[in-house]
């Protein structure tokens, strides 16, 4: 499939711009990476679960069959991650390949020096043979203080403040380039321990630099993405590049929408109605909006009842008609602005995608 096709299929259907599609047993299908790689096209997302609580829905969400579990360093819960898969490698439910893990550098380690000892951290703490996917968590560098506030140089990786501040909140950031820190996650493909690489919160200017000094292309841009904010300009901009967008937040972040924005759009009556025709629940209906728009879902739950009823979005279609009806609803309501470190010259949100 071209480029051309590509573009012009998400503009006339807003179908998904899978490059290649193919199914497993329990029929999930799975997305071509640019650099032939293939990644579930629906992840368990892990974002502020415990380790504990971690590790059981890994163990619910591959039962429930999942084979993408989404990371990270700032998550502090890939131990967690890695057992759970391990316990159902051990069980003989899946093997170590059927499984598609991602993982992400921090912030806190862009300085270049600091890349593979922060990679290092994030394989040893999962446990597992390699990493699929490794991203670029965010632009912006932050200053590495020790968690007693000293500065000097790290002996111990998890000695470090994920989030330095100063007492008003904002975030300690630091003059690092992402291309500099690019370069460095480059270097970490030699070894076979990661099998692709990206960036994470990178807008459209930030994505278009880094690809052009890039050796290793990156494969995929995580970013926020659901029907009250559904990015249509940034995954049309990725799919000319051939950059696969995985959709963080798809539902929305149900309990966390700030105070003042309009009404999610799972909560809209006529979301509801769709829901009512196709006998699915709007959660479903709007994780399959967005996965028709082309962008890999990762809902995050730690109920396991949830994470089975997200997984179930393939056995139907919402109509173009009701795909518009669901456009009608985006309101650019950005629920992670991230604002604590909109200072900084890398922030990805001053430009509109």
């Amino acid at each position: 499939m071209n480029n051309l096709f590509v573009i012009l299929l998400f503009l006339c259907t807003g179908a998904a711009i899978f490059s290649k599609v193919k199914s497993d047993s329990k029929s999930v299908p799975t997305v071509r990476l640019s650099n032939g790689y293939y990644i579930p096209a629906i992840g368990l997302g892990t974002s502020r679960a415990l380790e504990k609580d971690c590790e059981r829905a890994v163990k619910d969400a591959i039962d429930a069959g999942y084979r993408h579990i989404d990371s990270a360093f700032a998550y502090k819960n890939e131990k967690g991650v890695g057992n759970g898969v391990r316990a159902k490698i051990d069980e003989g439910v899946i093997k170590r390949e059927d499984i598609f893990i991602t993982t992400k550098l921090w912030n806190t380690f862009h300085d270049p020096e600091l890349v593979p000892r922060a990679f290092q951290k994030s394989f040893d703490n999962l446990n597992l043979t390699y990493i699929d996917l490794y991203l670029l968590h965010w632009p912006m560098a932050y200053a590495t203080i020790h968690k007693d506030g000293s500065t000097t140089p790290l002996k111990d990786i998890a000695d470090v403040q994920t989030d330095p501040a100063f007492e008003n909140g904002t975030a300690i950031t630091v003059a690092i380039d992402y291309l500099d820190t690019w370069r460095a996650m480059e270097k970490l493909m030699s070894d076979g321990k990661i099998r692709s690489i990206g960036v994470s919160n990178f807008n459209s200017q930030q994505i278009d630099r880094l690809l052009s000094i890039a050796k290793i292309k990156p494969v995929v841009n995580q970013v926020e993405c659901h029907a009250n904010f559904n990015q249509h300009k940034l995954l049309k901009f990725c799919a000319e590049r051939n950059i696969t967008v995985i959709a963080y937040s798809p539902l929305g972040r149900p309990g966390r929408q700030p105070i003042g924005t309009n009404t999610l759009a799972i909560n809209n009556p006529k979301v509801a109605q769709i829901a009512s025709t196709h006998k699915k629940s709007p959660n479903q209906i709007i994780l399959r909006y967005t996965y028709q728009n082309g962008a890999v879902v990762i809902p995050k739950s730690t109920s396991k009842d949830r994470i089975k009823s997200n997984f179930d979005i393939f056995d139907f279609e919402i109509s173009k008609e009701e795909m518009s009806v669901i456009d009608s609803l985006n309101d650019n309501t950005r629920l992670v602005p991230f604002a604590q470190a909109a200072h900084d010259s890398n922030y990805p949100f001053s430009i509109e995608f």
